[in-house]
């Protein structure tokens, strides 16, 4: 079974007080977050397994950039994060507070 969701999500940028690092993530909300975690607890349920994290596969379009990922849980917000790769950012001209047209397919 297969679902695309079509949202639109304010690019972010996370950083970590501990590490170098920095990543750029969209935040899965509303109506496609909730039918989202029922797709996964379903899932879950079929298989008797959870995914590390909790995590989903899906096929992500950005302008004409596809790629394939991973979205994970996010506790603070209900929803879901969906981490954009630099490639993705520079072939489509992102940058960290950008409204995004996302289509996500799980």
């Amino acid at each position: 079974m297969t679902e695309t969701h079509h949202i639109t999500a304010k690019l972010w940028l996370w950083n970590s007080d501990k590490a170098a690092a920095s990543w750029h993530f969209l935040t899965i909300e509303g109506e496609a977050a909730e039918a989202i975690h029922a797709l996964a607890l379903m899932r879950r349920l079929e298989s008797g397994r959870r995914r590390g994290w909790g995590a989903m596969k899906v096929h992500v379009t950005i302008g004409e950039t596809s790629w394939d990922t991973s979205i994970f849980p996010d506790k603070g917000s209900g929803g879901w994060l969906l981490p954009v790769k630099a490639a993705v950012r520079k072939a489509e001209e992102l940058v960290a507070g950008d409204e995004v047209r996302v289509s996500v397919t799980l």
